[in-house]
């Protein structure tokens, strides 16, 4: 009878769990994005959707930095999107302007989010393939996906009612954001984004210029984010294909 020798423990630095921490961080977010909306307060709950964007967008980039990669980190991140970005728009949008035509608009959001789901687990698979890329995505991101499916609510607020119009549209563009989803066209994606060392200090202006004007006019700013983004998929549409092939993100 041999002994085995016990298996060494692996120690991590605790600066290692950043990574982790902030996708918890948006998955509080998000949940507490529902909880204003269950209590009418719907500007808190959209600016908690941004927020978990923003660290959804963050914490993969951290993880790299730090050397902390993992396949548990992997899946948090998949699951919180799903929760942000899926569950909390619908429900979001459901409180907001479905009340009157609750059987309607609740099928709008179950499109939405299982549009959503269908996006992400897509997005597993491609990402364990050997060539996948990041030059594009293929068809719109989850967190793009929640800023264009609470776009009414932007425009509403933007126009100084906050109340929801148009209620038919709106569930109608629940669905069409969630076919942009799943679709198979590319849209742009910023990851490998590059500039010349020259013009950092235009972007940084750019980027406090936003800051600044999202702080001022939150709504209308987010409305010509949303309409941006809109222009800039559609552009991408029209132009030639070319020999790049679409990945997921």
């Amino acid at each position: 009878m041999t002994n085995e020798a016990p298996k060494a423990r692996k120690k991590l630095h605790l600066v290692q769990l950043i990574p982790n921490f902030m996708t918890i961080a948006a998955l509080c977010a998000g949940l507490t994005a529902v909880r204003f909306a269950v209590d009418g307060r719907f500007g808190f709950a959209v600016a908690l959707i941004i927020v978990a964007a923003v660290l959804d967008g963050l914490d993969g980039r951290m993880a790299r930095l730090l050397k902390s990669q993992s396949d548990m980190g992997a899946e948090l991140d998949s699951l919180c999107d799903l929760v942000n970005f899926g569950v909390a728009p619908a429900l979001i949008t459901y409180l907001w302007a479905f009340q009157g035509m609750r059987s309607e608009g609740w099928i709008a959001c179950l499109v939405y989010a299982v549009a959503c789901l269908l996006r992400l687990a897509r997005f597993n698979i491609s990402n364990r393939q050997p060539d996948n890329d990041s030059n594009s995505f293929q068809g719109v991101p989850s967190p793009a996906g929640a800023l264009l499916a609470l776009l009414p609510i932007f425009l509403s607020n933007a126009l100084d009612s906050g109340r929801p119009f148009a209620i038919w549209a709106v569930a109608i563009w629940m669905v069409i954001v969630g076919a942009l989803m799943v679709g198979r066209f590319r849209t742009p994606s910023f990851k490998r984004a590059t500039v010349y060392a020259e013009n950092v200090s235009f972007v940084i202006l750019a980027f406090v210029g936003l800051v600044a004007a999202l702080l001022t006019y939150p709504w209308t700013t987010l409305v010509l984010v949303d309409a941006t983004y809109l222009t800039a998929i559609a552009y991408n549409l029209l132009r030639k294909p070319s020999a790049q092939r679409p990945v997921d993100d």
